[in-house]
Order: C-alpha cells, then structure tokens, then sequence
C-alpha cells in the first residue's frame, strides 16, 4: 500500500505544472489567431462604439499577461467563462456535449476491444499462419486508412446505398433509443477500426512474448491444453500493456474525435472545438482543451495505477 501511495504521489505531482505549461500554450497560440472576436460577434459594419463596448465587455482590450490570469483564476474556480458566439456559460456548454463524446468514445472502445484483443490473440496463437497474416493486414489497414476517407465511404455504403444507417445527425438517447444507438454505428466503427489495429498489435507482440516465457512452457510441460494455456496463463500477463494502451487511446477518444464528428455532424467535443476556433470564441476553445486535458490526464493517471496493480514486479 505504501508503494501504491507513492507512486500514486508521484504521478499526481507531475499534473499541476503539466495543466499549467498547457494553460499557458493554450492561451497565447489561441490569442495568436487572426482575426478579432469583438469583430465576429458585432459584424463588420457595426459601429465601433459597440465593437470596444464587447471589447470591454469580455476583458479583450485588457493586456494579455492580465486576461490570461483573471481566465485562470476563475478556471481554478470552476468557472470557465462565458461563451463569446453563444453567451452561455463555458463549463455549461463543454457539460452539454461531453455525455455525446462519452457515448462515442465507450462505443468505439467496446468496437476496438472486440476486435483487435481477439484478433491479437489468434494471430499470436496461430504465428504465421493465414489468421496471422489477415489480423496483420486488418491492423496495417486500420492504422493506416485516413479516418475521412473510411467514413466517406461507409457513408456512401450503408447510408446512401444500402439505406441501413442514417447518414448523419444525432439523436439523444432519451428521445429515441434506436435511432440514436443506430446514428452512433457507423462513426465507431471508423473510430474503432483505427484503435482495434493498434491494440491488435500490441495484443500480438504481448502474447508472442508471453508464450515464450518460462511458466508457459512449465504449464505445457504438465500437460494442460494448449487453449488452457493461452487463455489462462499466457492472455494474463499479455493484456497488462493492452490494459495500459487502451486507457490511454479512450482518454485520446474524450478529447474530442474532430474529423470524424464534422463528418457525421455529431455536436461533441470535436465539432465544438471546430466551431470555437472558427467564430474565434477564445474562451470556448480555452475551456475545451483545458478539460480535454484533464479528462487524458484522468485516464493516464487510470492506466499508470491499473498497471502498477496488474504487475506484480512493481509491487514487489
């Protein structure tokens, strides 16, 4: 327990300056952008008397060192700001859309894991055989295939085609299950296909050195079956860097899919980023990277703790 709270320790004290050096870069390369929000959100035949009123209004005229540390004491607040295009508090609107990426991010994960975990296993199992071969060739292609040009064509496929999926759009859960489980199908599967290729071959390269280890050969040497010997012994050991990956590709999925949601017009996290950068709304993209990274962090600091738990050598 004791190495547990210091690892644990250790890990948290490198969150403060991570998020603060972040915080800093986030702040200044949004203020870098071209452009003038006073402008975007007044036009550009307002009078610019009411363009220096939003100026004022929003602290924009104010010098960049001092909007930088009233944006950060209230973000330690909890407060986020105001959203310049929308008027509507920050921390309410990035609340609004992270139950859309969570329920894209848990369904690609679901879609990764039930393929790549799998097809990892067998391709390791069955080394050089044609399995091997076609899980190789799915990983390569998953990694490889551009995320807008799968969607693209699964579009074209099961929505225009076929008439299976909707082509875009979301519907909330609440209001129709079916359509909005439907309406998910497809951008996991781009999404998911990209991860199950990584996690098929790191499941592969787990298990090839798990099935040569000392115990497995001691367990075939006593005569268990060879599926006993997989699953049991060598698949245990395998999936603590599977485990660890995974944590981390799910915190990459909260931040915020952004092509794959302007594709399907999902309003997540990617789309509203999309959106905040181009209508210049500063503290709109402030509060989604700011809490994008938390949520990463979150799941980094998830899968460091679930592999000091799994492996026994760091606990020894």
């Amino acid at each position: 327990m004791t190495r547990f709270l210091l690892f644990l320790g250790q890990r948290l004290a490198l969150v403060v300056p991570t998020l603060l050096i972040l915080s800093v870069l986030v702040f200044g390369l949004q203020h870098l952008l071209p452009g003038d929000p006073a402008l975007a959100m007044a036009g550009e035949e307002m009078d610019p008397q009411a363009v220096d009123e939003l100026r004022r209004k929003y602290g924009l005229d104010l010098p960049i060192p001092l909007q930088y540390w009233r944006w950060l004491t209230a973000a330690l607040s909890g407060d986020l700001g105001m959203s310049l295009r929308n008027d509507v508090p920050v921390a309410e609107l990035l609340m609004g859309k992270l139950g859309i990426t969570l329920q894209l991010a848990v369904a690609s994960m679901v879609i990764a894991v039930a393929i790549g975990v799998p097809l990892g296993v067998l391709a390791a199992a069955r080394r050089g055989s044609w399995a091997d071969r076609i899980g190789s060739f799915f990983a390569l292609s998953g990694i490889s295939v551009p995320h807008f040009w799968l969607g693209i064509m699964l579009v074209l496929a099961f929505s225009v085609h076929l008439n299976w999926f909707p082509a875009s759009g979301y519907v909330p859960f609440r209001e129709d299950p079916w359509r909005s489980i439907m309406g998910f199908v497809l951008p996991s599967i781009v999404l998911g296909t990209g991860i199950a290729g990584v996690l098929m071959r790191h499941t592969r390269s787990a298990m090839l050195q798990s099935l040569g280890a000392d115990y497995v050969r001691t367990a075939r040497a006593k005569g268990l079956r060879e599926k006993r010997v997989v699953l049991r012994h060598a698949l245990r050991n395998a999936l603590m860097p599977v485990v660890t990956l995974g944590a981390i590709e799910f915190g990459q999925l909260l931040s915020g899919a952004v092509l794959t949601e302007q594709i399907f017009s999902i309003p997540g996290f990617g789309k509203l980023l999309v959106d905040g950068v181009l209508y210049r709304d500063y503290a709109v993209v402030q509060g989604l990277v700011l809490v994008s990274a938390v949520l990463f962090i979150a799941t980094s600091l998830v899968a460091d703790m679930l592999y000091f738990l799994l492996n026994p050598r760091l606990r020894a």
